[in-house]
């Protein structure tokens, strides 16, 4: 076995690592996630999270390798998340990647996370190929992308405020709901009626998104209720909260083919695990991303090793992470 592709990620709370093939036939995909560790807290702490990277990336890279059959003799390059994400945790991954690199004589290649995201779909026997219009939504970015190659995209709308993951982070909070409370307000909205209560969509200029204000409306629908009020409407309003992001966020995807002329859709991202936004999905035609790869993962940072260049060992001392794009 040979000409493997080892991809590393340690962006947030999900220590992960992959290998794949050179044609995109994912071998191994291994995620420890932080979720537990952080739910006492609320949300992510980034020291946290730093110091479980450092305890849990040696085991999680050997579990890839032990899943997929290899060594490090079988692996050709080395991709890992450079960014955006949160400094500390990035550079655990980083600092591993760059020693095993040098170690191993194994190039090695930063790759920024978003374009990991979008190459999640170039794995598989289904690979979609450029071009083509993309949504990024998840708990840090939501980003309307003209992917036109592999090597990278066109960025031609973003959020003014919340991306999308955090404003059903922060719903659920305001719900009552426990972390992570994207999952959590998933789960709840199933058994919800969405009719109950309207949420306002945001209009704003261009492709932009806001969710500020879906996000306050919410705000004071709960205070409005005493609790007893509120275990009793929780699930409805849970399932209009949802139904407002999801609206919100197709009506754009389709204003965003328009103005492009971009007839193939496709969507990525954590907020692409939502039941009730993948369904809705299905019925527009559009492509998204396999559950297992929505989520932080190595393979889609292996897959965008594929295409990003690698660095030379006298630069590996120049490649530093970095929080935002």
């Amino acid at each position: 076995m040979s000409e493997l592709i080892l991809g590393l990620e340690t962006s947030c709370d999900e220590t992960a690592a992959a290998l794949i093939t050179a044609d995109g036939a994912v071998l191994s995909n291994v995620i420890s996630s932080q979720a537990d560790l952080h739910a006492r807290f609320g949300g992510v702490v980034p020291e946290v999270a730093s110091r479980r990277h450092l305890e849990l990336v040696e085991p999680v890279v050997s579990e890839a390798l032990v899943e997929a059959e290899a060594t490090l003799s079988d692996v050709a390059k080395i991709g890992v998340t450079q960014g955006p994400g949160l400094v500390g945790a990035l550079l655990v991954g980083l600092s591993y990647a760059k020693g095993l690199s040098w170690a191993a004589q194994i190039p090695l290649a930063p790759v920024d996370h978003l374009h990991g995201h979008v190459a999640s779909l170039f794995l598989g026997d289904d690979a979609l190929e450029p071009p083509f219009l993309c949504l990024l939504a998840s708990g840090g970015h939501t980003l309307v992308l003209v992917v036109n190659d592999h090597a990278g995209f066109e960025v031609v709308g973003g959020t003014r405020d919340d991306a999308a993951g955090e404003a059903f982070d922060k719903g659920a909070r305001l719900l009552g709901l426990g972390y992570p409370g994207g999952p959590a307000l998933d789960r709840l909205a199933r058994t919800g009626d969405p009719s109950t209560h309207t949420f306002p969509i945001a209009r704003v200029d261009g492709l932009d998104f806001s969710f500020s204000g879906v996000k306050t409306a919410l705000l004071y629908a709960v205070r409005e209720l005493d609790e007893t009020a509120l275990a009793e409407r929780r699930a409805d309003l849970a399932a209009s909260y949802e139904l407002a992001i999801v609206d919100a966020l197709l009506q754009r995807i389709e204003q965003a083919a328009e103005h492009t002329h971009m007839d193939t859709i496709a969507v990525v991202g954590g907020v692409a695990a939502n039941s009730a936004f993948r369904a809705r999905l299905a019925t527009l035609g559009a492509r998204v991303a396999p559950l297992p790869l929505c989520t932080d993962n190595g393979a889609m940072i292996a897959s965008a090793a594929r295409y990003a260049p690698n660095v030379s060992k006298a630069g590996y001392l120049a490649v530093d992470a970095y929080s935002s794009r």
